[in-house]
């Protein structure tokens, strides 16, 4: 009788809450495998989601329940993660996946370039089983208007490019990818042919002392070149003064508006980007390397994917553990504790801090957190020495600036030039100038977050430090030129829009205010009192960068385009 009533409340039990169906676990497991008895890894989580996703389209309940299940995590914990990115679609089980998802960027310099309109076209266009979303930036400033086909990428996109692409895909049952052939890529065996991985290699096995190796990189001043500056060689010796096992994390979730740099960089030299990893990597005596790559960048994906395995398969030196994480369309995981806690499997929610990542970061570890661009130039450096990269500069600076140039000029795209340049030497010496019919009126020196300044100020020096005093900060250099025919109000709030849409929503000041100012921005006069007021609590409250760094485009036209916002 006893044995008859525990069957009973074991058999009440299992019916508790939503079971996984049986052709749904089939279903995930040829994906991602059978479930060992632990379950398979929390931390990839995201990446399950992803193949799900990408095989179905959608995100169906019933995968969800069923992924859970094998995860050994309750259902809640799986929806929580899916429903807080972008790119995954979450649909009931009786729902119809859309044949294709088409995401037009609404980023400032495609909004210039058309990008409402061409989206409104292509709903007026198409079949009603093709989704069609506006995005925030797809990092391809340099080709506006950009759109996202499922997995295809079309630069300077019109109407008649995205219905052949949508036929196309459509026909051929599968997404295709790309939009950059590798006939510029620089792969394994033509970086090693070149000389590349020597570097590491001596560094690896012992031929360079680790101490003179940050010596130098303290000397060339290198700084974070994602946007907060922090210097490079300084950054390694905290961290290999913490105590073992050590990690690294390397963020290309550039989802700042207006850059692409790291994809440019990326798409041409990735091997120069690993050496460095791996340099930074056995100095700082990090065991195992992630890297967090944007979702957007699917073909720079599977490159990069395809490039890991050669280095892999024909190692100059013992590797240290590599893991290439996708992230899935979340701006607020360019911020490095935001972007650990996505690694992690999770929401990408904002840590508090202290303590910092060099001390507890990726699985509780002291983590080195580093901006492809600034792996990307720890070769040269390196080899040439610390006096070779100091020796660039304009006006008191030193050192080498990438900068995303967009908007109205002749040439857009990736410029290396001298810290300290000017945006008006910098359109005249590498952009061809103004785009004909153009003249500068304002520009962005940082993407939405660094602020805008007027035409005035065109000889302000482009660099860290340097703008603050004037309301601005150069961050990752995503500088995106307007024009006569362009307005400031506008430009800003397509910046706050912007960061309303990505907010995570941890924090009241940056969810509440980013939305409220979005929406009084958008009278013909603007509200500054209550604005002013929404700035400060967002400043000054809010747990990460993007709600301190939201008010900017806004002070910025008070103080230099008042003209535009009446009152």
């Amino acid at each position: 009788m006893v044995g008859a009533c525990r069957k009973s409340v074991q058999d009440l039990s299992q019916l508790k809450g939503r079971q996984p169906d049986p052709v749904a676990l089939q279903d995930v497991r040829e994906l991602i495998g059978e479930a060992p008895p632990e379950g398979h890894r929390r931390d990839l989580l995201i990446e399950y989601l992803h193949r799900l996703n990408d095989q179905h389209r959608a995100l169906f309940e019933r995968h969800l329940v069923a992924l859970a299940s094998d995860m050994r995590l309750a259902p809640v914990e799986v929806y929580e993660v899916a429903s807080f990115y972008h790119h995954f679609q979450i649909l009931r089980d009786d729902q119809t996946a859309p044949a294709q998802t088409v995401r037009v960027c609404g980023g400032l310099s495609c909004a210039m370039a058309g990008s409402d309109a061409l989206r409104a076209e292509i709903e007026a266009s198409t079949q009603p089983s093709l989704r069609v979303l506006a995005a925030p930036c797809l990092g391809r400033c340099e080709q506006a208007p950009a759109v996202l086909l499922g997995q295809c990428a079309l630069g300077r996109a019109g109407l008649e490019d995205v219905l052949e692409a949508v036929t196309t895909e459509l026909s051929a049952g599968q997404a295709t990818t790309g939009i950059r052939n590798d006939t510029d890529l620089i792969g394994y065996d033509a970086y090693r042919q070149q000389g590349g991985y020597a570097l590491a290699a001596a560094v690896v096995q012992g031929e360079l002392d680790a101490q003179d190796v940050m010596a130098n990189m303290e000397g060339s001043g290198l700084r974070g070149l994602g946007g907060a500056g922090f210097p490079a060689g300084r950054k390694w010796r905290i961290v290999r003064d913490q105590s073992a096992p050590r990690l690294l994390a390397v963020n290309i979730d550039e989802g700042e508006p207006g850059t692409f740099k790291d994809r440019s960089y990326l798409e041409r030299d990735p091997h120069r980007f690993l050496e460095g990893m791996l340099i930074a990597a056995q100095v700082a005596g990090t065991e195992a390397c992630y890297i967090y790559l944007r979702d957007e960048y699917h073909d720079a994906r599977k490159m990069l994917t395809r490039e890991i395995e050669a280095l892999q398969a024909d190692p100059p030196c013992p590797l240290p553990q590599i893991e290439l994480r996708r992230g899935a369309g979340a701006y607020v995981c360019g911020e490095e504790s935001a972007m650990i806690e996505s690694i992690e499997g999770k929401r990408g929610a904002p840590r508090l801090r202290p303590p910092y990542l060099a001390q507890v970061g990726l699985f509780g570890r002291p983590t080195l957190e580093h901006n492809f661009e600034t792996l990307y130039w720890v070769r040269e450096i390196l080899e040439k020495g610390p006096q070779w990269f100091n020796s660039f500069g304009r006006q008191g600076r030193h050192g080498l600036r990438s900068f995303s140039v967009s908007g109205r000029v002749k040439e857009p795209g990736v410029k290396l030039a001298p810290a300290g340049i000017s945006v008006r030497e910098l359109i005249d010496e590498y952009c061809g100038g103004m785009a004909d019919g153009h003249t500068l009126y304002a520009y962005l020196p940082g993407g939405a977050s660094g602020g805008i300044l007027p035409a005035s100020l065109c000889h302000l020096a482009l660099d860290f430090d340097t703008l603050q005093p004037h309301g601005c900060f150069i961050g990752s250099a995503a500088v995106v030129v307007l024009s006569q025919h362009d307005r400031a109000r506008d430009a800003a709030l397509n910046s706050m829009q912007f960061f309303a849409a990505e907010s995570c929503g941890q924090c009241t000041p940056c969810r509440v205010g980013t939305a409220k100012a979005a929406a009084l921005m958008q009278a013909p006069v603007w509200d500054m009192v209550t604005l002013d007021d929404l700035c400060t609590v967002m400043a000054d409250a809010s747990i990460c960068g993007l709600g301190q760094a939201a008010p900017n485009p806004v002070r910025s036209v008070q103080r230099y385009f008042a003209h535009e916002i009446g009152g």
